[in-house]
């Protein structure tokens, strides 16, 4: 799906899930929450403070609370997408609109911006430190244009590359993975950067 810039430019984007995606949103928009985008997909706010967003894919449509570990979850409809990842994320996934019910979606996001409201959150864990594999560190050396390209990346970018090279099993894919992203180091990009946009 493109990067949407709209909450209109979603929906209308999304022809599977539309009609579902229309109501979620005009349930939402009952509510306090301001409704915005980011990453490229509807998200809604209280004070700034994201709160709930609302997505599509192939197999399903649904909610996502930002702060969903701390909800209640009466219906055990919340699921953690990235077990021992995700923290304080959670989703409702829905596959048809016959799930979708108004009063019990309500409900949640009302509990959700109470905890928005409160200053409830589960804070994100301290980033490790970048660790850059020996195969990096040694591309990088072989390139002062490269070093330097790389010690201009947000700390983010720098972690995916490393992240990238180490997870490699072999020294010969880690070799090549190395090769492969020099040029995108040198170009200022993040690895990454393609599905950001």
């Amino acid at each position: 799906m493109p990067y949407a810039k709209t909450v209109d430019e979603y929906v209308a984007s999304n022809e599977r899930w539309h009609e579902e995606l229309v109501r979620l949103r005009e349930i939402l928009n009952r509510t306090e929450l301001e409704e915005t985008v980011k990453w490229g997909a509807p998200c809604y706010t209280f004070e700034g403070k994201n709160v709930v967003g609302i997505g599509a894919f192939k197999a399903y449509f649904g909610l996502w609370f930002h702060q969903g570990a701390l909800l209640t979850d009466p219906k055990g409809v919340l699921i953690n997408a990235q077990e021992g990842k995700t923290k304080a994320l959670r989703q409702w996934r829905l596959q048809s609109s016959q799930e979708i019910k108004p009063r019990v979606i309500t409900s949640y996001v009302k509990e959700a911006i109470e905890l928005a409201r409160e200053g409830r959150s589960i804070a994100p864990e301290r980033k490790r430190a970048l660790a850059i594999p020996p195969e990096l560190r040694e591309g990088l050396k072989a390139s002062k244009k490269a070093a330097t390209a790389f010690e201009k990346l947000t700390p983010g970018k720098q972690r995916e590359y490393a992240d990238y090279i180490a997870t490699a099993k072999r020294e010969a894919t880690k070799l090549a993975r190395v090769q492969k992203v020099l040029p995108l180091i040198l170009s200022g990009a993040g690895l990454n950067d393609r599905y950001r946009k």
